[in-house]
């Protein structure tokens, strides 16, 4: 099982290199299995010098790069690998963030009463919000609306 596991590093990490070599951007890929039970992933992290160009508006480069290695990783290894793609550490600032704007927020609901929408937040974003919201004794988070409409809302249980 350990030696499937390093194969597929590897392959992720070739197949990213190639990615990488057919946009034409330059960058140094890092891959590392990340064992956390049922979210168990491949954390790819790529240093480059067009961040930017790799991070895209809000994200969503990334977020395409993302879902589009996956497909290739599908169609090489001919099952689901869940990989997270991270650029510069933009995934990692984004979470410190979203968890500070959820800080504030509780806060808000806690003395208010009152529910609060949050902006638009990526599918992994909004899972983030669930998690920090999972072990709130009073507060909970829900979401509602279809596509770049969906949205969280966080509210008194």
């Amino acid at each position: 099982m350990k030696k499937k596991k390093a194969n597929h590093s590897k392959l992720i990490k070739q197949s990213v290199e190639e990615l990488l070599l057919k946009l034409k951007v330059e960058g140094k890929v890092e891959v590392e299995e990340v064992e956390a039970g049922e979210n168990s992933h491949y954390q790819i992290n790529i240093e480059s010098p067009e961040t930017g160009l790799l991070i895209g508006y809000h994200g969503e480069t990334i977020n395409s790069l993302q879902l589009l290695l996956g497909v290739i990783l599908y169609k090489k290894l001919g099952e689901w690998v869940r990989v997270v793609m991270d650029v510069g550490e933009y995934r990692k600032m984004r979470e410190e963030s979203i968890k500070e704007m959820v800080d504030r927020i509780i806060a808000e609901v806690e003395r208010t009463g009152e529910s609060v929408e949050m902006p638009y937040l990526s599918p992994l974003e909004r899972r983030i919000v669930h998690m920090i919201l999972t072990e709130h004794k009073t507060l909970t988070s829900q979401s509602h609306g279809e596509g770049r409409d969906r949205r969280v809302t966080i509210k008194p249980r």
